[in-house]
């Protein structure tokens, strides 16, 4: 099947909604064992039980809230938190004075980090702080503001760690727009490349030749021709400088791109003869040597590849004459098919390929060294003033292989 590609939006943060998930998890256990660890040191067991099967249920049952962003709302974020900050305060009724003087871990212990994280992947590094000083303020009343070393250690570690992760959420966000617009560009360039080529190998052909023959005949048909030559003129600098949109598809909220390969129905599903394709060029002004064996290639490829060699008898027509005379020789080597056609017209001149491609004609740079390109193959041109033209196609039948699968599937 032939691709073609579009760009499809994907959450770079998704990542870190997964690991905030099985954080929340395992830092619930880790409190619930560290509460049963110490079970007999505690003054009221009971508060601890409480608080413990709020916390499991909360926690499994809110797990597809923190899947991503879009589901994290605003009311969860406020009610998981609240549960946090409960915690933290509950710990002075369960526990006893001596213990939480000894510096015993909060009810929640860690597990409240999660509910901060949660905060600052949501909203950045600003939620983050916010989320943080309500938790460093429930920590200094749980210690009846005469904070422990341990304690102190740990607010700061959840209110640096919770900022530092906000602030790189929003960078990541920032550079995730970034290449969106970069790949977006990118497919509606190729887009825009693939359809030129089309039309250099169509409409400009037939615009071009109504220039000319109008010319000839004169008359009225003589403004005909003209008026098919500004509109070839227009239609080259549109192919030439205008973008195509490209589509869009999205399950998730947040921002981003990537492109990817979309597979177009092809009516060929095996392998194609080259020959098959290149017969049709074959006359009295353009010979064909090929080999006695077919020269299969993927359809996608052998179309392509046909597609280059008429754009290059096109130009052979055009530039070397009407009397010019052409050849075309197939190879069939093992790792790659080379196709190469000459001519013994007048040649090009230095720098004229270059001069066309900057007024817009982008016959060799679109028709022939742009397909080439796509196929994984070169384009190479030899044009010596007075002795003609070649130019030299070559496809590697490795990359013809793969997409011939690709289009199988």
């Amino acid at each position: 099947m032939a691709k073609r590609e579009r760009v499809m939006r994907m959450s770079v943060e998704q990542p870190l909604w997964r690991a905030l998930a099985g954080y929340r998890v395992l830092t619930m256990v880790y409190a619930i064992g560290l509460f049963i660890s110490a079970y007999d040191e505690i003054a009221r067991p009971w508060v601890a039980v409480a608080y413990y099967a709020v916390l499991a249920v909360w926690t499994l049952a809110t797990l597809p809230r923190v899947a991503n962003a879009a589901s994290c709302t605003k009311r969860f974020l406020a009610v998981d938190l609240t549960i946090a900050l409960a915690g933290i305060l509950l710990t002075r009724l369960a526990e006893t004075p001596a213990r939480i003087e000894a510096g015993a871990p909060t009810l929640p212990s860690i597990w409240t980090a999660g509910a901060v994280l949660a905060f600052a992947i949501k909203g950045g590094w600003r939620w983050a702080a916010f989320a943080s000083t309500l938790v460093a303020a429930a920590n200094l009343i749980h210690r009846s503001g005469v904070p422990t070393r341990d304690t102190v250690h740990m607010v700061l570690l959840v209110w640096i760690a919770s900022i530092a992760i906000g602030y790189v959420v929003e960078v990541a966000r920032a550079s995730e727009r970034t290449l969106a617009r970069a790949l977006e560009i990118e497919a509606a360039t190729r887009e825009r490349e693939r359809l030129a080529r089309d039309i250099h190998d169509s409409v400009l052909q037939v615009l071009a030749m109504v220039q000319r023959r109008g010319a000839v005949i004169g008359g009225e048909a003589a403004e005909l021709g003209r008026m098919a030559g500004e509109q070839e003129v227009a239609l080259r600098t549109l192919v030439s400088g205008g973008l195509v949109p490209v589509s869009r598809v999205s399950d998730d909220a947040a921002e981003g791109a990537v492109v990817v390969a979309v597979e177009e129905p092809d009516e060929s599903t095996g392998p194609v003869d080259l020959r098959a394709l290149l017969a049709p060029y074959a006359g009295a002004k353009v010979s064909l040597a090929e080999p006695g064996a077919p020269v299969t290639l993927a359809p996608a490829a052998a179309r392509e590849l046909a597609a280059a060699v008429g754009a290059a008898l096109d130009n052979v027509r055009r530039h070397a004459g009407e009397h010019a005379r052409a050849w075309i020789l197939v190879e069939d080597e093992p790792d790659e098919v080379i196709v190469t056609v000459r001519d013994d017209g007048p040649g090009i001149p230095e720098g004229r390929l270059a001069q066309a491609e900057g007024e817009g004609r982008l016959g060799v740079a679109l028709s022939i060294r742009g397909r080439l390109r796509d196929l994984g193959g070169s384009a190479e041109l030899i044009s010596v003033p007075g002795q003609g033209t070649e130019v030299e196609l070559k496809v590697p039948k490795a990359d013809s292989a793969s997409r011939g699968k690709a289009e199988q599937r």
